[in-house]
């Protein structure tokens, strides 16, 4: 059935037999089937690797490279298909909104590591110490402990270690990530204006900014570890501190990737001032990805 609908899109896009606007579907794909094999080969080899298997850290890689690979063909047949002018409005609005509910999606998903900030911080720690509820915590469970944020937890598990100060590298990056917002926007305003040249000075700078970020970000974690001691082993605060900066940075990272993407296909004028919704869906995820970093500036440096 699949197959016999595309063929009639393919041969007119956008009309049916009678004149009226019609829903492409797709070809039968097999790049669903192959990622989820791909993504299957990669968490095991992920979780075998922290478990040190030996063979983890291999299998990883090898359904890290698959899955790379497979998204790259995938993303190309949908490439080809909108440059082929197989997508109407409708098909438009369907991509609007699955890039709405994926960024709903990843606003959960960091919800969750800022919740569970929020609960060691207000709750867990304060009932250790014996406040408020927590009488009968701190008696029962670690009577002798007594201790703030940032805390490492009764029996100071990791060892003694120091935080980072917001107001160095963190702040830096903080401005680096506003910059490159602004940048996204102005090159977002100079692709609906056709104004090429600006259009790819300013991506390329945001691509910049992206890769600046990453660089001071492995900086601030090569310090962390080696002369702070501050490591994932470093208690609730060292696991929730790497969770949520590590997560970020990877967002980052994928951010990146996907502007330099964009860069590439602007430069071969795959886009018009009317019909760039790859561009835009881009450009929300990288805003998306500026407003957690500020959540996390504010409650993991600075508070």
């Amino acid at each position: 059935m699949a197959n016999a609908q595309a063929d009639i899109h393919h041969d007119d896009a956008h009309h049916a037999g009678n004149g009226q606007e019609v829903y492409f579907v797709p070809h039968g794909s097999k790049w669903p089937l192959y990622a989820s094999v791909a993504l299957f080969i990669t968490m095991v080899g992920f979780a075998t690797w922290l478990n040190e298997v030996s063979w983890g850290k291999t299998t990883f890689f090898v359904g890290l490279a698959g899955l790379l690979a497979i998204l790259f063909k995938w993303f190309g047949d949908v490439i080809r298909e909108s440059l082929a002018g197989h997508y109407n409005k409708q098909v438009d609005t369907s991509f609007r909104m699955g890039m709405v509910w994926f960024i709903f999606s990843e606003v959960m998903f960091f919800a969750a590591f800022f919740g569970a900030l929020f609960y060691a911080r207000q709750f867990a720690l304060p009932w250790l110490n014996g406040e408020g509820d927590g009488a009968a915590t701190h008696s029962l469970l670690w009577a002798g402990f007594s201790g703030g944020w940032p805390s490492n937890g009764p029996a100071a598990i990791g060892g003694v270690y120091q935080t980072i100060p917001a107001w160095g590298l963190p702040l830096l990056n903080t401005l680096i990530l506003l910059t490159s917002g602004v940048t996204i926007t102005i090159a977002h305003h100079a692709l609906k204006e056709g104004k090429r040249g600006i259009l790819l000075l300013f991506l390329g700078l945001t691509v910049l900014l992206g890769c600046v970020f990453l660089f001071y970000q492995a900086e601030e974690y090569i310090h962390a570890y080696h002369e702070l001691n501050l490591t994932m082993g470093s208690g609730i605060y060292g696991s929730t501190f790497f969770m949520l900066t590590g997560f970020h940075g990877a967002h980052v990272t994928l951010g990146t990737l996907m502007l330099a993407i964009m860069w590439l296909r602007c430069a071969k004028g795959h886009f018009s001032k009317d019909n760039h919704f790859a561009f835009e869906a881009v450009a929300w995820y990288w805003h998306f990805v500026d407003v957690v970093w500020l959540g996390l500036f504010l409650f993991v440096y600075v508070l």
